[in-house]
């Protein structure tokens, strides 16, 4: 996975965006890049058929649990592990080899139900859905109920390549569906995973050289760093030490770290930001000058 546009890479992104939109940029595998072209057809996948020449072949089939199809003419026809195109391939050469001299065929997947995608988090309906035609992702999301009322502003899409590597994207709700960006309303692929977050209150604490100390509430999905924590609780006294902000944090295994950090040097931008978790206590000490 890389951020920025990408030049000269041996992943190529699927997802394109650039200029103000460089930070959330995506690449997925050359594999990946066109999903439906490579889908592999299975059992339940519901597959449109046309042939020019023969219109009584113009039909809608389900794929059998066995992995055929009843056609027309040619009756029980296996397809399961076939790719579209080599499904029109083979059907082309059945046909000419008995009815016509010649067959323009194509072959449709309409239900991608033996890959279905997979909706979960903040909607109404989490749960796996069966992919019809060619879904965006805010499609996909309002087939699923839409937004629940606890949904963050953070959606996350997963989608793993045929060599077994998985792939994110990360996109704003807000863009998605409060300033509708279509740059940001993607192709859904069969066996995407959708996870909508969910927001939830956590408390990060102030102690010490704060203007306003003591339990702050924020909301989970929020950008939760030092500087903006900081702002919120109305920056440091004038008697505080900004050499030095301290950080405790209880880990998974139930140890208390210290994090230091320097708080003139990420205001000046010499230093990155210190990202918060929930339980975070921040400590900034009198100055002794």
């Amino acid at each position: 996975m890389f951020y920025g546009c990408p030049k000269g890479r041996a992943r190529v992104g699927l997802w394109l965006a650039c200029g103000h939109l460089l930070s959330v940029l995506v690449a997925l595998p050359a594999a990946a890049q066109t999903p439906t072209a490579n889908y592999l057809i299975g059992p339940k996948d519901l597959l449109e058929i046309k042939v020019q020449e023969i219109p009584e072949l113009n039909v809608e089939r389900r794929v059998q649990d066995d992995g055929s199809i009843d056609l027309p003419l040619l009756g029980l026809v296996p397809v399961s592990g076939s790719s579209p195109m080599d499904l029109r391939d083979r059907l082309t050469a059945l046909l000419t080899a008995k009815y016509v001299n010649q067959a323009y065929v194509t072959v449709n997947v309409k239900e991608y139900a033996n890959r279905p995608i997979l909706i979960l988090g903040g909607v109404v309906r989490p749960g796996a859905l069966n992919l019809s035609g060619r879904w965006t992702l805010q499609q996909a999301i309002l087939n699923a109920g839409g937004l629940a009322p606890g949904a963050g502003k953070k959606i996350a899409i997963l989608r793993t390549a045929d060599n077994g590597l998985t792939d994110r994207l990360e996109v704003d709700s807000d863009e998605l569906f409060v300033r509708l960006n279509p740059v940001w309303n993607v192709p859904i692929y069969p066996g995407d995973v959708v996870n909508v977050g969910t927001r939830q209150e956590i408390v990060i604490y102030f102690l010490g050289e704060f203007k306003t100390t003591g339990a702050v509430k924020v909301m989970s999905d929020e950008k939760l760093t030092l500087l903006r924590m900081v702002a919120r609780v109305g920056g440091l006294t004038d008697r505080a030490s900004k050499g030095s902000v301290r950080v405790k944090r209880t880990g998974a295994d139930g140890k208390t770290v210290e994090i230091e950090a320097n708080y003139s040097r990420i205001l000046a931008g010499k230093d990155p930001d210190l990202e918060l978790q929930a339980d975070d206590v921040v400590i900034a000490k009198e100055s002794l000058f």
